[in-house]
């Protein structure tokens, strides 16, 4: 039950972002979320697609640099404490993050968090084992 996030290499240039987007768009796929970390000179920008192959190949043949990474998205009750209950359960299995970011989906009331662990197939099942929600990638790209 992972989730295919694309990584897409960016320099700090004005208007490469949009480049990004543009090229998306053009090509109908939907952005379900994104994340951007940088540094001075350039930035790594992940995202959750509605058509993560189809993403590749066209960002790919517009010129960009693309990876793509397994991640593992968890459907988390928004209210307070839920999302360190997922956390520790993690913590307590030895698993430690490389990253995380949130969103709240549009098909329930439901955070849903994307995490990246270097042993995702154990966290995927220290987390079913404690009840944790794990949606699979037709729910999340479908979201």
């Amino acid at each position: 039950m992972l989730v295919r996030q694309i990584n897409v290499f960016l320099e700090n240039q004005s208007g490469r972002l949009a480049e990004v987007t543009r090229t998306l768009g053009q090509n109908s796929i939907d952005i379900r979320a994104l994340y951007i970390a940088d540094t001075t000179e350039y930035g790594i920008l992940r995202m959750i697609l509605d058509k993560p192959e189809q993403a590749v190949d066209v960002l790919t043949k517009a010129g960009f640099t693309v990876s793509s990474t397994p991640v593992i998205a968890l459907a988390i009750a928004d209210k307070p404490g839920t999302l360190d209950h997922a956390l520790s359960i993690l913590s307590q299995g030895s698993l430690s993050l490389e990253y995380l970011y949130a969103y709240v989906g549009r098909a329930s009331d439901d955070a849903v968090v994307v995490i990246r662990v270097r042993d995702p197939e154990l966290a995927l099942s220290k987390l079913q084992e404690a009840g944790i929600r794990v949606l699979t990638s037709e729910e999340v790209y479908g979201i």
